[in-house]
């Protein structure tokens, strides 16, 4: 009788994810697609104009300098002066457009998730229509309407204009992140004697504050980074947004690209620190508001 003997398999190896490996290379090209202009944004703010005009062109500068950097934030030149009244204006606009937007989006989107009325439905879908169409088309005649309520070349008509193109999605992503919040812990709430009011405030907003949070930072955003309405309805020196005021690099016969390159990388840093200090709430709202619990 011959004895039989177990024979172990060889272990095969882990097979290779291949999609998996794929996103990553996807994720690393999209990563070095945004980070590269913003790379050569800040070093081209660090070289001098001849160094910038150079041709093949030079990553690292052989003489760096910060004089664009300090010609735009000192107050005693022209360039500095228009440069921060530029960037308050705009820090003015985007601030006003965030704070009223959340103010309005708040109470209309809980109304849309908490209550019963004739039209409710086509009054939400309705919010989204303006989006349907691209916002030139609406150029002419917000300033024909701006120049009826005695508006132009002031901010109260791009913070209106703001208000209008982004109250539609805030009031959608707040509404999305309402209907996950248990209707049963506003009812415990008032069953112990709060108000609709009290509880709204104590236990809806609380729950809420990553969709308010994602929100303000949408509004912020869109107001930071427009330009065609402020381009159409500003032409005072005085008025004038960041995203129209850097045109005064652009002349003629020659631009300033270190000082331009300065300017927008100025101009980019606000909304880049903001997102990363509060990403964490936008992805929140994200997914939370897009998944029904």
């Amino acid at each position: 009788m011959t004895s039989m003997t177990n024979r172990v398999a060889p272990r095969k190896g882990k097979p290779l994810d291949v999609w998996r490996w794929v996103g990553r290379i996807f994720l690393v090209l999209m990563l070095l697609y945004t980070a590269v202009p913003m790379i050569w944004m800040l070093l081209t703010s660090i070289k001098s104009g001849f160094a910038a005009m150079q041709f093949p062109p030079q990553w690292w500068p052989n003489e760096p300098t910060l004089a664009s950097y300090q010609r735009l934030l000192d107050p005693t030149n022209s360039v500095g002066q228009d440069f921060l009244r530029f960037f308050w204006n705009s820090l003015f606009v985007s601030t006003a457009t965030t704070i009223l937007a959340v103010i309005v989006a708040v109470p209309a989107a809980y109304a849309f998730s908490r209550f019963e009325f004739p039209g409710r439905n086509f009054l939400f879908f309705a919010v989204l229509l303006r989006n349907m169409f691209p916002a030139v088309i609406f150029l002419v005649p917000l300033f024909i309407l701006m120049r009826l309520l005695g508006l132009v070349n002031t901010h109260g008509s791009l913070i209106l204009t703001y208000l209008t193109f982004g109250l539609p999605l805030a009031i959608w992503l707040l509404k999305g992140f309402y209907d996950n919040i248990p209707y049963q812990l506003e009812q415990a709430a008032r069953i112990d004697g709060a108000t609709r009011f009290k509880a709204f405030m104590l236990i809806v907003m609380p729950l809420s504050a990553p969709g308010i949070i994602a929100t303000a930072i949408y509004s912020f955003i869109g107001a930071w980074n427009e330009y065609i309405f402020a381009y159409t309805f500003l032409n005072r020196n005085d008025k004038l947004t960041l995203p129209v005021g850097i045109q005064r690099f652009f002349s003629e016969n020659t631009t300033d690209f270190p000082g331009l390159m300065a300017a927008s990388f100025m101009m980019s840093l606000p909304v880049v620190v903001l997102f990363l200090l509060l990403q964490r709430y936008f992805v929140r709202a994200l997914t939370e508001g897009a998944v029904k619990h």
